[in-house]
């Protein structure tokens, strides 16, 4: 059976480790001066070396090899997600006072130690404030809040970082030298940003890649296939739909994008990226960043996420042209007093009282005003055809509704406040309005929180006997 790649390339010394010089460094000097800590508190995010380099800690304290293969019977590993009873710590606390079998130390690593239940903490805490001269402790953790600050204060803490992108990518391109890997550098960066800074991660992607790829080259479509992300030119081309307010084209390519398998979540994660990263040049995008961010706490991210790139611009049939967007009133002229044309008082005076020229009008677009009465029969069938066609997102809504027109009102029974809020709101009144004047109706527009009345009356008394319901007709067979 082949050895996993981040086994096989796992550090075995101080010296080996890339990316947290900060602590190997104070380690090894340590080490050198003879002075070793009774415990040892390692934090940091997952997959960045932590447990590496506490083995590697233990063993240099001993003074003995360390490798995979390797046991020693003073080294001693526990795991704290299934080892965190306060039986469990009382067991380790009688065993500590055993003398090492062969080495100097006998060392403890306790890995994931922010597991460990409040009592079996209680019980860890005696020891490591009077621990015997031959115990070393080494304690791991990817969630320091969650350990108490009487077990930090007791301990020399370390914080590990993040592996940035740089020292991924190096590390990655020794492993790739050594296994003959044909990959360019440009695919190494790429799994190197999507390895939520973790080496660990970043070294198992990288083999799951070479088994995907045999004996091809690795290619950037061997990692977006892999991660199931969006291409960065699909990224780029989804948010110029967007900009162009193409609802009906968003739609079909995030279909496409579902069905390819890349998750609503994930795309709009890529998305906002995108847009992080151009901010500066595109400032008006800030407002669609921050609505991206409600994409993944959303019970229904592709609702969500058609939802957001949908209303953020209006389809292009409803933008006003540059021409139409004039000021409603025009400033009048500040008066500059320079020297060559300085004035008597008695001749600005005079000029105060001549009669300045109107401002010339200028046309204004006339506007839905919702106060006209039809002017031809209404086909409900026909509004929610076309705004399906031109606003998926108002569609959604509009299709849950029942209709009803008098008087020249079109009221629209939402049958739930929710739907009533989503209608009211003036994003979604403004396609309504626009999709009614685009039909060549001019309705005022009511929304009710409750179903259509029944006509029939006597079906009228048994719904309100029942609690409630719709008229439905049924046509013959």
């Amino acid at each position: 059976m082949s050895l996993a790649l981040y086994r096989k390339y796992r550090s075995r010394s101080l010296a080996e480790v890339v990316g947290q010089d900060h602590v190997t460094t104070l380690l090894a000097n340590a080490l050198k001066q003879g002075k070793v800590a009774h415990a040892y508190l390692f934090t940091g995010p997952k997959g960045v070396g932590k447990t590496s380099i506490a083995r590697i800690l233990a063993h240099e304290i001993n003074e003995v090899p360390y490798d995979d293969e390797s046991t020693h019977l003073d080294i001693i590993e526990i795991d704290a997600a299934s080892n965190n009873g306060v039986e469990d710590i009382r067991d380790l606390r009688d065993r500590v006072q055993i003398a090492p079998v062969s080495a100097k130390k006998k060392v403890y690593i306790i890995d994931e130690v922010h597991m460990l239940s409040k009592p079996a903490f209680n019980a860890l805490l005696k020891t490591l404030e009077e621990p015997p001269e031959h115990v070393v402790f080494i304690l791991a953790t990817t969630d320091i809040d969650k350990v108490p600050e009487t077990i930090i204060s007791r301990t020399q803490r370390h914080s590990f970082r993040r592996a940035s992108e740089a020292d991924i990518v190096r590390n990655l391109k020794r492993i790739a030298k050594k296994e003959g890997a044909n990959v360019d550098e440009s695919v190494l960066e790429l799994v190197a940003k999507h390895s939520d800074g973790s080496f660990r991660d970043s070294v198992s992607l990288f083999d799951q890649l070479l088994s995907a790829a045999g004996s091809e080259a690795i290619t950037k479509e061997h990692v977006t296939k892999s991660l199931g992300l969006v291409p960065t030119d699909g990224v780029e081309r989804l948010l110029g739909l967007t900009l162009d307010g193409d609802v009906a084209a968003i739609n079909t390519m995030l279909l496409d994008l579902e069905s390819q398998g890349v998750p609503p979540r994930t795309t709009a994660a890529q998305l906002a990226e995108h847009i992080r990263k151009n901010l500066a040049t595109q400032p008006q995008l800030s407002k669609l960043l921050d609505e991206l961010l409600d994409v993944s706490r959303s019970h229904y991210p592709e609702l969500k996420l058609l939802t957001v790139l949908s209303l953020f611009a209006k389809p292009s049939s409803q933008k006003e042209p540059a021409s139409q967007l004039v000021p409603t009133s025009v400033p009048k002229p500040l008066a500059v007093t320079t020297k060559e044309s300085t004035k008597s008082v008695a001749t600005v005076e005079k000029l105060k009282e001549k009669p300045t020229e109107e401002p010339p009008e200028v046309p204004i677009k006339k506007k839905f005003t919702g106060k006209q009465k039809a002017t031809g029969p209404f086909d409900w069938d026909k509004l929610v055809t076309h705004v399906r066609t031109h606003h998926v997102a108002l569609h959604s809504v509009l299709c849950k509704c029942e209709p009803d027109v008098t008087d020249g009102t079109l009221k629209l029974y939402t049958k739930s406040a929710f739907y009533k809020k989503k209608l009211d709101d003036p994003k979604y009144r403004a396609l309504l309005n626009s999709s009614l004047e685009e039909l060549g109706y001019d309705f005022e527009v009511e929304t009710i929180a409750a179903a259509k009345p029944l006509k029939d009356s006597q079906a009228a008394r048994v719904a309100a006997i029942m609690g409630g319901g719709e008229e439905v007709s049924v046509e013959d067979a």
